[in-house]
């Protein structure tokens, strides 16, 4: 009595297939297919399976034995591009077709025995002639009845050891390249390993679990079982029942024609046929084919199941993916603007409009009303904290004075006491105890003005970028006066300032002010006194206590004085007359004979606005297809 079958067989695979590749396979695949020749991944990455593997793995015959076609073979590296293979199942159609794209080349293959060759020339065009790897693509479409609908990704096995002319960081340069793929959250890494060999020790392996260590994004595929030495097979069926190297989506094996098989010129689908009859023979990895672990036909069916369901879960996060670069792009599209026009007349009145624009942005400025983006503070607001500083400061020196002024001021009346009876204030002290006072104030006031202008040539020169960084002749005509200018209004409010320290060592103040201020000391110190009930000796201290009460009384003067005077020598200079004459710099552009020099566009810029209006064209073009996508898919029906 024959044992019961329990697996199917290519025949019946194809056709439990046929149905769902049309309801719901397809759309889901064909549009990913349609995003990748919009060339949306230049983007943003999208679903994708990865196919990696050491050298000499098996990893081509695998891809020979999904596709139906015989591609570049030989020792040493083969893959030497990435290689997007499109596979789409023509049930309709009988003939077969195929399509190859790699830079602006497009060259349709009329038979399967074109695409070794085409592939070849198309690596050499990229890749050189020798054996280096390029990062470029290629792509290849074909459209047969015999295959799945599927979309894989092949990329160079690894190399180990440089050899002949490869180039001797070959290693490197390979794994940068499938590293660059298989870190995506995006990509399923189908990890292609011998079965005669310990897996532990593939590099492939080893890479996928450097970047997807759980093995959610992993399907291991064992190749030439008919290698695998006699006693060993065991240890096969349990790398393939994931009891080895678990990974979450597992294992299988496959049968391809090998070397031996190709000299004998035996066919594809003859070579599928003897996979089934190897593994139904086979007394060890018979289960595993019963179990749907086994044969070409069953990896087919289970990729195109893994990919699309990869798709369908990944379809929300793309779709937000899609709407948030197209929104960045068009702000950095706006923020480059139209590029310069071409006649005259309309060149002179975009300089104008450039110009009035930088100088309505420095009007806003010195009225404190420039836009602010990201809740950052306007110019004005950072001044303000550098002239609240500057205020406290001064407070703070006069808390110092209430602190220090009595042992300073005894110590004044020992060494410097002339005939004058206690209680009465020694002028020259006096006179010379506040020059002393003021003197140490000085250098904060100049770092105030030096903080002032900080702020302000940062914003300018933020805004001269902003504005004129696509057009270089512009950009350096505007450094000039942005430069020469602020220097210029630095030198007269740093004068001033000195000035103003001068004139401060001549000690002034009017009679009312002073009398008012030195009342209002003294009440003060009275208040005090009483609240402490502290007793002062009157006859030793009266001429310490009085000096100290009028230098408090004149400092608190001075402090007011300069609170007020500093700040308004800073805006005068370094708001007010540098941005007025900034904007006057400007304006004598307009009108030369240099128009067309000044505006004439950086090429950078132009090859920037180029890349950026094909990526919004090209994005919208993705949100529709995926809006389309949306109301149609197989899921919402």
């Amino acid at each position: 009595m024959s044992r019961r079958k329990n697996y199917k067989t290519p025949e019946e695979m194809s056709n439990s297939l046929n149905q769902q590749y049309e309801d719901k396979v397809r759309p889901y695949i064909d549009l990913v297919d349609s995003l990748r020749t919009l060339g949306v991944e230049k983007d943003l990455n999208l679903p994708a399976v990865a196919v990696i593997g050491d050298q000499s793995s098996g990893k081509s015959s695998v891809l020979e034995a999904l596709s139906g076609v015989a591609l570049p073979r030989g020792t040493g590296i083969v893959t030497r591009c990435p290689l997007v293979l499109k596979l789409k199942r023509n049930e309709k159609d009988d003939t077969w077709s195929g399509v190859l794209t790699y830079k602006d080349q497009i060259k349709n293959l009329h038979k399967p025995s074109d695409v070794g060759i085409a592939v070849s020339h198309a690596q050499n065009v990229l890749a050189g002639e020798g054996k280096g790897i390029s990062q470029q693509m290629i792509s290849l479409e074909i459209k047969s009845k015999e295959v799945p609908d599927l979309t894989l990704i092949d990329l160079p096995g690894i190399a180990r050891v440089a050899t002949g002319d490869q180039p001797v960081d070959i290693e490197k340069q390979i794994k940068e390249l499938i590293e660059k793929f298989i870190k995506r959250q995006e990509t399923i890494s189908l990890v292609v390993v011998p079965a005669n060999i310990d897996i532990a020790t593939t590099e492939a392996l080893k890479m996928t679990h450097k970047v997807d260590p759980n093995g959610q994004r992993t399907l291991g595929i064992l190749t030439k079982p008919d290698l695998v030495d006699k006693g060993a097979e065991e240890s096969v069926v349990n790398t393939v029942n994931n009891q080895v190297i678990p990974l979450k989506k597992g294992y299988m094996i496959v049968k391809c024609r090998g070397q031996q098989d190709i000299n004998e010129n035996l066919t594809l689908s003859k070579a599928l046929q003897n996979e089934q009859v190897f593994f139904e023979e086979h007394p060890q990895f018979r289960p595993l084919l019963e179990e749907g672990k086994a044969t070409v036909p069953v990896l087919a069916e289970r990729l195109t199941k893994e990919l699309v369901e990869h798709i369908e879960k990944l379809l929300p996060q793309l779709q937000k993916q899609v709407e948030d670069k197209l929104e960045k792009t068009a702000t950095e599209l706006k923020r480059l603007g139209d590029g310069v026009p071409r006649e005259e007349i309309e060149r002179n009145k975009f300089l104008i409009e450039k110009i009035s624009n930088f100088n309505e942005v420095l009007t806003d400025m010195m009225r404190a009303e420039e836009n602010t983006h990201n809740l950052k503070p306007k110019v004005f607001t950072k001044i303000r904290k550098e002239f609240a500083k500057w205020k406290r400061e001064l407070d703070d020196k006069v808390i110092k004075l209430e602190e220090n002024l009595r042992d300073e001021v005894e110590e004044y009346s020992k060494n410097c006491r002339g005939k004058e009876l206690p209680g009465f204030v020694n002028y020259r002290t006096f006179e010379n105890m506040v020059k002393k006072h003021i003197q140490e104030m000085e250098e904060p006031a100049i770092e105030l003005l030096r903080n002032t202008i900080e702020i302000v040539h940062s914003f300018v020169n933020k805004v001269v970028r902003s504005h004129f960084e696509a057009f270089p002749n512009l950009l350096r005509a505007a450094k000039e006066p942005v430069e020469d200018l602020l220097e210029q209004e630095h030198g007269k409010a740093l004068e001033k300032i000195q000035s103003q320290f001068k004139m401060e060592k001549i000690v002034y103040s009017q009679d009312d002010l002073y009398s008012r201020q030195l009342d209002a000391v003294k009440f003060k110190l009275e208040q005090v006194r009483n609240h402490s009930n502290i007793a002062f000796n009157k006859s030793v201290n009266a001429d310490v206590r009085e000096m100290a009460q009028h230098l408090k009384a004149y400092f608190m003067i001075t402090s007011d004085r300069l609170a007020n005077q500093l700040p308004l020598i800073a805006q005068y200079h370094v708001l007010d007359q540098y941005l007025s004459q900034l904007q006057a710099a400007m304006l004598s552009m307009i009108g030369g004979q240099n128009a067309e020099k000044l505006i004439r566009e950086d090429s950078s810029v132009a090859h920037r606005r180029s890349c950026l209006k094909d990526r919004l064209e090209r994005l919208r073009k993705a949100r529709q297809l995926l809006s389309k996508f949306n109301c149609q898919s197989p899921s919402s029906n």
